[in-house]
């Protein structure tokens, strides 16, 4: 099922959701050659890119034909987010996507995130002033609400609707809870009913038959897969065909996620040189092999892995042949 976005039409409704330490360009890529429709960048600062942080420019690096990308600001400031928009406007990206539901302590002490949800005024304005400063849509990813007893995702909705944003993503969480407990998918079929802008369901897909409970149960539009992805790119093409087919797709075996595991590694070495890229392919691997025979030995071996060359080896002698 194809979706659309302001004047943008996707290939297809699964989205892979902004993870920070994840879903950096390699990532990305993998996902989007498995059937993803779109992936969103790792949440970027506004304030960083006004201040020209050096670390910031990664984090916005398109790949060559990896369109359509969003990328995920986040802040505070409505006169700052709306620059930085601007500046960035012209950039590689068919959406700008504003973080309102990032639950971590950092981010909600300083305003930002869920704690915007507290402050429906101010987001209001940070909405409005952005979707004035581009011509490109502007999508907005927010939570349940920041606690159960006050879950105001459908007023929320409805402002940023009213603000003129084209999009919202919805994740069936409080800020309270995190990422723990089961995602309420009845507040999302709540915020499709209240808008008619695009609604992007997320939480608890971790598999296609749970993509298409979400559809079936709440009518969103739009699937947003998060932690589910996590080594496991291939829940884009399964799903896919799932929703298409009705028939499931084998799970990848040991000979294909080792090849998928060397591409990575290759591709995060290209990007960010031998020593941080085997640093962070460890959590991948970790990821990859989770549920594979002796992956608790596996994982702990993974951590001694410095060079490509003992990256190359371990995948050949130690998953391969699983």
């Amino acid at each position: 099922m194809k979706l659309r976005i302001g004047d943008v039409t996707l290939e297809n409704n699964l989205i892979l959701a902004p993870m920070a330490g994840v879903t950096d360009l390699p990532f990305r890529l993998l996902c989007r050659e498995l059937g993803c429709g779109m992936a969103v960048t790792e949440m970027v600062s506004a304030k960083a890119i006004l201040y020209k942080n050096k670390n910031t420019n990664v984090l916005m690096e398109v790949g060559e034909g990896e369109g359509p990308v969003s990328i995920q600001l986040f802040g505070s400031d409505p006169s700052i987010m709306a620059d930085m928009a601007a500046q960035i406007e012209s950039g590689p990206f068919a959406f700008i996507d504003i973080n309102m539901g990032c639950p971590m302590p950092k981010i909600v002490n300083n305003g930002e995130g869920s704690a915007l949800m507290k402050d429906i005024k101010l987001a209001e304005r940070i909405l409005s002033s952005m979707v004035k400063a581009v011509k490109k849509p502007v999508t907005v990813k927010f939570r349940k609400g920041f606690a159960e007893d006050d879950s105001n995702a459908v007023e929320f909705a409805k402002m940023a609707e009213s603000s003129g944003v084209a999009a919202v993503a919805v994740h069936g969480r409080t800020r309270e809870q995190y990422y723990s407990g089961i995602a309420d998918w009845d507040i999302i079929r709540k915020v499709k009913e209240a808008v008619s802008i695009p609604v992007i369901g997320n939480g608890d897909v971790f598999k296609p038959e749970d993509a298409k409970a979400l559809l079936n149960e709440t009518g969103c539009d739009g699937i947003m897969i998060a932690r589910g992805a996590k080594g496991n790119p291939w829940i884009f093409s399964r799903t896919h065909h799932y929703l298409e087919t009705g028939n499931l797709l084998p799970e990848p075996d040991a000979g294909e996620i080792s090849k998928l595991i060397l591409r990575h590694g290759n591709m995060h070495m290209e990007l960010k040189g031998e020593m941080v890229a085997m640093r962070e392919m460890r959590k991948h691997m970790a990821w990859y092999t989770a549920g594979l025979p002796h992956s608790a030995r596996l994982r702990n071996d993974i951590n001694q892995i410095e060079t490509i060359d003992e990256f190359r080896r371990f995948v050949e002698e130690r998953i391969e042949v699983l």
